[in-house]
């Protein structure tokens, strides 16, 4: 594994970092990783935006659309 360093964190970051770990029952440094992790896994705007346009896509037509409505408002 690769060993990560940051440099330049300003202390009230760093005491803010240390009580929300402590508060989690982990390390800092557990709670970093923990962190880094999560967001490395979260998708991106534009890849969300991807995966919509994908899963959603959908071949109805405008006359079809409307055929629909009319038979919805003739079941009335």
């Amino acid at each position: 594994m690769t060993a990560i360093t940051i440099r330049e964190v300003p202390d009230s970051i760093l005491e803010t970092l240390k009580v929300k770990a402590a508060q989690g029952g982990k390390s800092l440094q557990a709670y970093l990783l923990d962190l880094v992790t999560r967001e490395a896994a979260t998708p991106t705007l534009a890849e969300m935006m991807a995966r919509l346009d994908r899963e959603t896509r959908a071949e109805v037509s405008t006359s079809d659309v409307l055929s629909a409505i009319d038979e919805g408002r003739e079941r009335r």
